[in-house]
Order: C-alpha cells, then structure tokens, then sequence
C-alpha cells in the first residue's frame, strides 16, 4: 500500500494524532505527513503511506493555500486562541498592509520549530527566555476578504512552505488568529479530502491515491 491520503484534519487533534489513526486503521504500514497542521487549525493534511514517506521533503516544499479569521484590536502569547489575550483597542487599517513577495519572518515561540534540539513550545510553556531565528519565506498572496464591525477580518493566504500564517496576522498589530484552515497544498485541495478514520477502527477501503499518481504532480 503506498500512495499517499488527503486528510481533512479537525480542530482539536495534532497532526501525530492522524497519523496514529492511519497508521491504526492499516495495519503495520510506515505512515507520515507533509506538513503540520497546529491542533487549533483545520484542513488540508497530508498523510504518506508506505513507499511515499521517501517523498515527504518534496510534498513538504509545495506551496500552501490558507484561509484565516482575525480578531482585531488585541494580541496572543501564542498568536491563537489558546495564548494569553490583551485587549489594546488599537486597529490594523482598513485594509491593512499586507506583505507579498521574499519577506523575514520570525516563527512564533509557541512553535514546533527546534532550538538547541527542543521544540520551542515547549521551551516557551517552561517560561524559558530565548529568542527564534528568523527566516526567509515567500508570500504570493495576501488579501482581506472581509471586515466586521473592526472586530474580526478574514484574509487568504497563499505562501511558501515554512511560513508562519500566526506570525503574518500578529504582524498586522494588533491581530490574532481565531480561525485558521489550510485550503490546499500544491495541486491537492481540501475539497478532494475525508476525514481521518475513527479511533480503534479498521479503514477497509481508504480513499489512496497512488503513488505514481501522486509523484506526477511534483516538479520534476
């Protein structure tokens, strides 16, 4: 079995939780993902099966897709709903500024990037004083799709992978994520996605795409 599934992941579980599930759900069968997914966020995931793991770096390297909702006038520890919120009244323009092209962004410290070999949310939750490297990425579209009452926005996103929609939202001063759905990855879209199998329950028939099928999407 090798190929690769479109996960529509929901808010509460971790990317590792769907893998689980899949990895349950088949059998003794090698499964990762491409890319992941915070537990708040929903969407588009991934899942490699079998001789599509060797893959991951290429699926990873795809461009991503995003739709998010903001609150506006107020900042997160975390840049979602689950830091620490501080009501500050102050608005990003309407419309505000929104950056395209090569930009430096700094990850956010409730992240699962690495430092000295620890996640840094981790690192973060023990009050650790440290400060994330930046990095370059790309943004090849960003838009306010709509306002309310300057209290939410919504905004689509599409960029490189690696980039951090938290961090481009809290860059808006003052904003947070409330909502954020991931959309699509390169050519696969969420509406071709199902939802992860169910816990302890065999997947008689997922819905795989194969592997051939799968590696004629990427550059060559």
């Amino acid at each position: 079995m090798d190929g690769i599934l479109l996960i529509d992941k929901p808010a509460g579980m971790t990317s590792h939780d769907v893998v689980a599930r899949v990895r349950h759900a088949l059998g003794a069968v090698k499964v990762g993902h491409a890319g992941t997914l915070d537990p708040f966020a929903t969407g588009l995931l991934i899942v490699l099966v079998g001789k599509a793991t060797k893959a991951q770096r290429q699926m990873m390297e795809l461009r991503k897709r995003y739709e998010t909702i903001a609150r506006l006038g107020a900042t997160s520890s975390t840049g979602d709903t689950e830091g620490e919120i501080v009501l500050t009244g102050r608005l990003p323009g309407d419309p505000p500024s929104l950056p395209t092209g090569e930009i430096r962004q700094r990850p956010p410290r409730h992240s699962a990037v690495k430092i000295g070999g620890e996640r840094a949310y981790k690192r973060a939750r023990r009050g650790e004083q440290f400060e994330m490297p930046e990095r370059v990425v790309s943004v090849y579209r960003f838009e306010q799709c709509w306002r309310e009452e300057d209290t939410r926005a919504g905004f689509a996103i599409e960029c490189s992978a690696g980039t951090y929609v938290r961090s481009l939202i809290a860059d808006l001063d003052d904003a947070y994520c409330v909502e954020l759905r991931r959309t699509a990855i390169g050519p696969f879209d969420v509406s071709n996605a199902v939802a992860p199998p169910r816990r302890g329950e065999p997947w008689l028939a997922p819905p795989l795409i194969p592997l051939d099928q799968a590696l004629q999407t990427l550059p060559k």
